[in-house]
């Protein structure tokens, strides 16, 4: 099964189900059927935002069953384009295979893999290996099109139990869970929606064509992308509201497998409180909470009725971790809440997926944190992202902040392509409405100009360094606003002038950054190095999300470039330090990976001169302040929600510790890391939490 190119918001690992590229004509005349042998062509578009094409993936068999695939997609002025060329043996796996190309960020792909009787070898820009293989066993590429989809569905029904073995390791398995009827100038034909488990840590869907040789029908990823058969795009809405209803029933068996019920009183017995306001760890307690709210803070008397009680056995207690910039999906939930995150900022969805997932949330049918949104507001162009709302006006604008306004966000979220000239007025128009104003800078302006016309915090630390590098003719819309940063950050100096005021506006105007500094390790990562995100905990990770993230994102074609690439990745984690120093309010978001990347945010934030407690602050009660939720949570507080973790360690005198959660309490529900990281194919880091019912 193919390790899709390019994921939603750049969440890399295992690459999360991604996009697709665009087609060129099809030869549906014979709808569905396929012959073993015949020349075809299949065309695929790649829609987003309720139909716009933003990609193409053609598919061509020759005569002699050759199959060439060419892919593009372009969104947010980034995306792969690749081709591929691969035979298949008799069981449907590769004898051959080669992709070619460039990745999201513009790293290179080069991939190849050839079977000869029981010898299997493979070759990429990050690994290589042979094997001897007896039977069937489908190579997983690592910088594949969607059209390996049709591969992995075609060599699964060859299969008698069901499972496809997998090269280099691993095994697939696939269940309908859904069908449907599809319709083209009044030709109907069926569908089926398969789950596919065994790579990565959630399940993959795909439509599949029916009959003794199914292909891919459509990839859709919900509120996102479609990609889906040319001629027969107009399914493609139905096909999204079915699949989101049938994936929806597997999220509740989750939730209802995982998640446990406390409800009555329950004692947190002997616990040491980390004081999230004054960032420092108490003595030995108790802790009562009692139907998902905490009742009191202090040595409990010994006749108090309880229904449950857990052994803290001096365990850190701490206020659920905030992730400030999230990009949800329903599937996210496993990897947050077992890291401990029981609130996410969301800082770009699309909207009506967005707040489906709120009421699921809300209506205990969901494992999630809990969600504190912002609005995305987006400019017409061709580089546009399209979350949220795109608008080519101040009263597109302005209506956009009005529902916002309306729908309780607190804040909203400005992007690459707003217009500059209609900045100023729409900020200080949300800011009459309630709103934060946060967001990218738009391009041909600065930070700084962010900040004088109305800006109250900025996402990500290139936005930030770029202040430095451009002025108002560079387009950081494309991968300029990358490549910029990781080669002109190495000389910046830090004491000059223009950085000093620059940090010193920052704070003095109490502008929030939202740096993001562990998702911008791709900035120097190379070709067969591990990422840094997951580099010391790669054995506790599925094999082939291991082999994923040895994967570069950026060109980076030799050694001189490498060492560039990493002194300017160092200027960016130390000028987030000296910004903390400074008094700049400071935000732990992720927008990559969930869990894994929070936890490797705040040990940066220890490299860059926080101390542990330091970073513990910064993602607990500094963010639940500027989440403006500090009166329910982020601290462990009476009266506050019972949003807590149990860490089998002590995270402020080694942040690695954080990684050790025993148990999550979100409100009435309590979780246990070990029982949901199982789940997910991960081996857990921490023993569950004893707890005993009331004698």
């Amino acid at each position: 099964m193919p390790q899709l190119p390019m994921s939603r918001s750049t969440l890399r690992a295992p690459r999360l189900p991604s996009v697709a590229r665009l087609a060129l004509a099809v030869c549906l005349a014979s709808g569905f059927a396929t012959s073993a042998f015949a020349a075809e062509t299949t065309r695929y578009l790649a829609l987003v935002d309720g139909g716009k094409q933003a990609g193409q993936q053609v598919v061509t068999r020759a005569d002699d069953g050759t199959t060439t695939v060419d892919f593009i997609f372009k969104d947010n002025g980034r995306g792969p384009e690749l081709k591929e060329t691969y035979t298949l043996a008799k069981d449907g796996t590769y004898q051959t295979y080669q992709v070619q190309g460039t990745s999201t960020f513009g790293a290179k792909v080069d991939e190849s893999f050839r079977r000869e009787g029981d010898k299997a070898v493979w070759k990429s820009l990050s690994d290589s290996g042979e094997a001897t293989v007896s039977g069937p066993g489908l190579y997983a590429p690592l910088g594949g099109t969607p059209a390996g989809f049709s591969v992995v569905l075609n060599a699964l029904a060859k299969r008698s139990d069901g499972k496809l073995p997998l090269l280099p390791n691993g095994s697939l398995s696939a269940r309908k869970i859904d069908e449907a009827e599809v319709t083209r100038d009044g030709k109907t034909e069926k569908v089926q929606l398969l789950a596919m488990t065994g790579q990565g840590f959630t399940p993959n869907f795909a439509w599949a064509t029916t009959g003794a040789e199914p292909r891919l029908f459509a990839f859709i990823y919900p509120g996102y992308l479609q990609l889906i058969e040319e001629g027969w795009q107009g399914n493609a809405a139905a096909l999204e509201t079915r699949q989101k209803a049938a994936e929806g029933k597997l999220l509740v068996d989750l939730r209802q497998k995982l998640g446990h019920r406390f409800s009555g009183t329950t004692l947190l017995r002997d616990v040491r409180v980390f004081d999230s306001e004054k960032a420092q760890l108490g003595e030995a307690t108790d802790v009562i909470v009692a139907d998902g709210k905490i009742v009191s803070v202090g040595k409990a008397a010994a006749s108090l009725k309880y229904d449950r009680s857990v052994d803290g056995g001096g365990r850190v207690l701490m206020p659920g971790l905030f992730d400030m910039h999230g990009h949800l999906s329903r599937w996210d939930g496993g990897l947050n809440i077992a890291a401990g995150v029981t609130t996410v900022r969301d800082m770009g969805n699309d909207n009506a997926t967005l707040q489906q997932m709120i009421g699921e949330i809300k209506a205990g049918t969901l494992l999630s944190p809990n969600v504190v949104p912002a609005g995305f507001i987006e400019g017409e162009s061709n580089f546009s992202a399209r979350n949220g709302f795109v608008i080519k006006d101040i009263a597109g604008a302005k209506s956009a902040v009005d529902w916002y306004a309306a729908n309780g966000y607190p804040q909203v979220k400005i992007y690459n392509s707003f217009p500059k000239e209609l900045l100023r007025e729409t900020a200080a128009y949300a800011h009459s409405k309630g709103l934060r104003v946060s967001g990218h800078v738009p391009a041909f302006m600065r930070a700084q100009d962010v900040v004088d016309q109305g800006y109250d915090e900025v996402q990500h630390i290139n936005q930030l360094l770029l202040n430095f590098f451009v002025d108002d003719k560079t387009d950081t819309r494309t991968l300029q606003r990358f490549y910029l940063v990781a080669d002109k950050a190495a000389d910046l100096d830090l004491d000059s002038k223009p950085v000093q005021d620059f940090i010193a506006t920052l704070a003095k105007k109490q502008i929030a950054i939202d740096p993001t500094l562990a998702t911008f390790e791709f900035l120097h990562q190379r070709d067969g190095e591990l990422s840094p995100i997951v580099e010391g905990i790669a054995d506790h990770l599925p094999p082939d999300v291991q082999r994923g993230r040895r994967s570069a994102e950026m060109n980076i074609p030799d050694d001189a470039t490498a060492a560039r690439y990493n002194k300017s990745y160092a200027k960016a984690v130390e000028f987030v330090g000296r910004a903390y120093k400074a008094g700049v309010p400071l935000l732990a978001g992720t927008d990559e990976v969930p869990g894994f990347t929070l936890q490797h945010e705040l040990a940066l934030y220890v490299r860059a001169g926080l101390t542990p407690s330091q970073a513990l602050q910064v993602a607990t009660w500094n963010a639940a302040k500027v989440a403006r939720v500090l009166d329910d949570r982020g601290s462990v507080t009476a009266g506050k929600r019972a949003d807590l973790i149990l860490i089998d360690g002590d995270p402020t005198r080694d942040i690695a510790d954080i990684r050790k959660v025993s148990l999550v309490l979100q409100g009435d529900t309590a979780y246990y890391p070990s029982e949901v990281y199982d789940a997910l194919g991960v081996k857990p880091f921490a023993a569950p939490a004893k707890v005993a019912a009331a004698k």
